[in-house]
């Protein structure tokens, strides 16, 4: 099991990951500071699992969450702590 911190776009971020949990699959958690949220979750904190060897092919598990973040962002057009609607 791998533990980051990361700062994206002004938001401390809380990452775990565990390579191959259950032998099957890549596990990702994202946690905040409990009251922030992200693009890829209202509460600030996402459990995820991806297939074993996604998260090595961007790089880690902080490029993986960078970039996952940078997508969303965009894909919900994400200001700061909160989403944009128009």
């Amino acid at each position: 099991m791998e533990k980051h911190t990361i700062v994206w776009r002004g938001v401390t971020v809380e990452i775990t990951y565990t390579p191959e949990e259950f032998s099957v699959v890549d596990h990702i958690v994202l946690r905040t500071d409990g009251k922030t949220p992200l693009p890829v979750s209202d509460t600030g904190f996402r459990s995820h699992y991806v297939p074993v060897g996604m998260v090595a092919e961007y790089g880690g598990a902080v490029a993986f969450v960078t970039e996952w973040l940078d997508h969303e962002a965009k894909r919900v057009r994400w200001h700061g702590a909160q989403l944009s609607l128009f």
